[in-house]
This record gives structure tokens, C-alpha cells and sequence, in this order.
């Protein structure tokens, strides 16, 4: 519970930080729990996923807390320092070998999940890309930032990523405030919101986008998107933690770069971003290479109204987001619709 509490941190008037230790560790505690009381899982079940990072940990951490067996399928981005973790933690990790492409990693993850679950009936999927019960462990989260900014406008600025945080987030928020606007970040190459013609040269920036289709992403809570490519998103980390001390990941870099140009764009709206890990599997890839990152000053984002036109290293598109995206009890219209 005191891993996945985040702070919110004012970095300056009007800004700030939604920082976890490790964000996802509020949405595999929730559904692990909410699986646990519908029966739909047992003590004698082994939890299963695929992740690059954040979301091993979190199922790890909810299936010792339940006393549950664990089993990760894992990117050939997962370090050393979370691979000790795992093991201790007693969760079962399988690692694919390394690749030149990220996205042929994903998708050797997701086909390796169904080659275990055709041999391993006992084996319950966790479906962190797909179901929307990960949705529910953000609500207390959202209740939080509304505790302490009280009524003010809002905009919150995050990762798409599978959706459940920042929809969650997005979604609780509107109940009483339905004006709060959604900002999502996307890497270049992702299929979610269409960029999947155009590369990264460097890295896509697992955890916030896809090569596959994510089922729980719901479209229509986003007012904005912003692609950022792996360089202005390590300029933003960077300017972070020499401007506010604040060590985090990859993401929340991206999140802090389209947040103080989302706080510019609106300056009458306070503006919160998420930061859901901090920076330490990212020293040597991110933070080494400090002395040779571009400022973040240098980058502005290019404005589109069709994703032909997406450009790296920076472009965002502001969508038409319809006023019953959501209904009152925190789930989009379409997640609605698929439990029915």
C-alpha cells in the first residue's frame, strides 16, 4: 500500500507531480482482489502477464501479499535490479532474449502467454493490456488529487499506456468535474491513436504505447495526444531532475515536457502529470548521457489534424472528445458496454 501512494508535488504555481515509487502497483492490488472475492481466481491459481518493467512488479508485490503464485513473461528490457526483485519476491520470470526491434519483443511476449496458458489450465491471465479492471484501483487516486487542488480547473497530463491510469484517473474526475481535460502521451510507432507508420530511430517508449491493439484504451477520454520521441522525452527527465530534483523515468520525462506546454497553452488551468516509476533503470540509457541531451527549451510540438502528418521528435493532435465519453460511476461509456 505505501509503494503504490503517490505524492503530488507543486513544482511551481499551478504544476504538479503525480509521483509513484511504481504506479501499477494500485491496479494489480485491486484486481487481484476484486478476482479473489468473485471467485474468480483461487489460492491454487498462478497470476500471469507480460511486462516491461512496471507492471512485473506489481503483480509480483500483489501475489506475495495474497500468497499467490506468479508468472511473468518479460521484455529483454527488464534489468537485473527487477529480475533480483522478482526472484525473492518468489514470482517465476521468463525473459525474452533480446531483439533488435521492441515491437517484434511485444508480440513474442503476448504469443508466448498463449503458448502457457494452452499447457498450464491453472494459469489465470491477467489481461493488463485488456481488461478494464485495472481501472478501478486509480478511483481512491483521483479522489486524492481532488482532495488537495479542491475545485480548480484541471489538466492532467500521462501515458496512455494501456489506459487504465490515466482514464481511470480522467474518468473519476469528471464525475464531479467534467471540464478536467486529458492530455495522453504516445511514443512514435504505436498502433494505439494510429502512429504505427512512423518510427522511433532510437526507442519506443515501452509502457505508454503498443505494437499491438490495447483493448482497454478508450479514444474518446483523450482531448489531446502527444507523440514524443525518445529524445525530447530523455531532455525532459533530464530538466526534471536538475530543475526539481525530481528522479524519475523515460515517461514521466515525456508527461513533464507536454505538461509545461499544456500549463502555457491554459494558464488559468492548474496542470497535473503523471510520473509513474523513478529513473533508476533509466541511468545509463537516460540519465548518463546527460552532458550530451539537447535542452528541453529546444523542443515545440508540431500541431496536426491528421496523423499523416506526425513528425518527430514532437507532434500532438487535440481531438473532439464527446461529453458522454463517461458515465457516473467512473467507466467510460465503452467499458460499459463490454461487461455487458
Amino acid at each position: 500500500e505505501s509503494v503504490g501512494r503517490p505524492d503530488l508535488i507543486q513544482l511551481a504555481d499551478g504544476m504538479f507531480c503525480l509521483r509513484f515509487e511504481t504506479m501499477k502497483v494500485v491496479s494489480a492490488m485491486a484486481a487481484v482482489q476484486q478476482l479473489l472475492d468473485s471467485g474468480a481466481i483461487d489460492r491454487e491459481t498462478t497470476l500471469l502477464d507480460s511486462s516491461s518493467g512496471i507492471y512485473a512488479h506489481a503483480l509480483a508485490l500483489a501475489a506475495h501479499r495474497h500468497g499467490l503464485k506468479c508468472h511473468i513473461v518479460g521484455s529483454t528490457t527488464v534489468d537485473e535490479t527487477l529480475r533480483v526483485q522478482l526472484a525473492i519476491l518468489g514470482a517465476h520470470f521468463e525473459q525474452m532474449p533480446p531483439t533488435p526491434n521492441l515491437k517484434l519483443d511485444q508480440n513474442r511476449r503476448v504469443a508466448r502467454i498463449h503458448e502457457i496458458l494452452r499447457e498450464r489450465p491453472n494459469y489465470h491471465w491477467m489481461r493488463q493490456y485488456h481488461d478494464d479492471i485495472h481501472y478501478a484501483g486509480y478511483r481512491p487516486i483521483a479522489h486524492q488529487i481532488r482532495r488537495e487542488l479542491g475545485d480548480t480547473a484541471l489538466t492532467l497530463v500521462g501515458g496512455v499506456g494501456t489506459g487504465a491510469s490515466t482514464g481511470s484517473l480522467a474518468t473519476e474526475l469528471r464525475v464531479d468535474a467534467p471540464d478536467t481535460r486529458l492530455a495522453g502521451i504516445q511514443p512514435f510507432g504505436s498502433v494505439t491513436f494510429d502512429a504505427e507508420h512512423l518510427d522511433d530511430p532510437d526507442i519506443i517508449i515501452a509502457g505508454i504505447g503498443s505494437s499491438i491493439p490495447f483493448e482497454n484504451v478508450d479514444p474518446s477520454l483523450y482531448d489531446t495526444v502527444h507523440w514524443i520521441g525518445f529524445g525530447a522525452a530523455q531532455s525532459g527527465a533530464i530538466e526534471l531532475l536538475r530543475r526539481h530534483a525530481v528522479f524519475a523515468g523515460l515517461s514521466t520525462g515525456a508527461a513533464f515536457l507536454a505538461a509545461q506546454w499544456e500549463k502555457e497553452r491554459a494558464p488559468e488551468r492548474a496542470v497535473v502529470f503523471t510520473a509513474p516509476d523513478t529513473g533508476h533503470r533509466y541511468v545509463q540509457n537516460v540519465f548518463a548521457r546527460h552532458e550530451d541531451a539537447a535542452a528541453m527549451a529546444q523542443f515545440s510540438p508540431k500541431a496536426v489534424a491528421d496523423n499523416a502528418d506526425l513528425a518527430l521528435p514532437w507532434s500532438y493532435r487535440d481531438y473532439d472528445r464527446p461529453a458522454s465519453g463517461f458515465v457516473a460511476d467512473g467507466h467510460s461509456l465503452c467499458h460499459a458496454a463490454a461487461r455487458t
